[in-house]
């Protein structure tokens, strides 16, 4: 079963209404989505519950089911652990942290604060210490692999701490188009890509399973 945690709408920096981004994902044989849009203290109280509103109706009459969430996106990280729980209290069930990818200009310590934080899913967090990986593990923050250009670019370090730390994983998208949504087959090649195995795919698939 194809899950995508990670994905953005109108919301924030997508293209796509929360319909026609359940729709399109649907197609894809994505059957548990979640839609996560970039907040930081300005907004998230405007997306997160029309997010809720959303995944309600969309699951309710489509065949794939919808997660309310939010990425919290570069926020100052002292200020991390305040948002990641006013979005729990707004109705978020997935709380995502922008990583420290390399192809931004993310503040440093943010993959820490995050991890310290009320979080789920860490994304893209570039080139992750070893001991921030052991910190996810024992937190129980999932560590994203990601199928987005750029920020897949340090993949193959992210699934390295993880495999070496125990660490759990997850592939998302971070879909912001249409043409960013991939089916099963291509999400099996962007794990393998990381130099993880088909066991290492399926595992991330229950991890993920775990959100619904």
């Amino acid at each position: 079963m194809m899950i995508d945690l990670h994905t953005h709408s109108i919301f924030s920096d997508g293209v796509l209404i929360p319909a026609e981004l359940a729709r399109r994902a649907e197609r894809k044989g994505i059957r548990v989505l979640g839609i996560t849009d970039h907040g930081d203290m300005s907004n998230m109280d405007f997306i997160i519950p029309r997010i809720v509103e959303a995944a309600d109706s969309l699951s309710r009459v489509m065949d794939i089911h919808i997660i309310p969430g939010i990425e919290i996106t570069h926020v100052p990280p002292p200020l991390i652990p305040d948002l990641a729980k006013k979005a729990r209290e707004l109705g978020a069930r997935l709380v995502i942290v922008h990583g420290e990818t390399l192809v931004e200009p993310v503040a440093p310590g943010t993959n820490r604060a995050a991890l310290e934080s009320d979080i789920d899913i860490l994304a893209h967090p570039g080139l992750i210490s070893r001991e921030e990986a052991e910190l996810a593990r024992d937190r129980g923050v999932c560590l994203e692999i990601s199928a987005r250009k750029g920020h897949c670019l340090a993949n193959g370090h992210v699934a390295k701490m993880a495999l070496e730390t125990g660490a759990r994983m997850v592939l998302n998208t971070d879909s912001h188009a249409p043409g960013d949504l991939i089916d099963m087959d291509q999400a099996l090649q962007t794990a393998r890509g990381a130099g993880l195995s088909r066991s290492d795919f399926d595992q991330m698939i229950q991890n993920a399973s775990a959100f619904f």
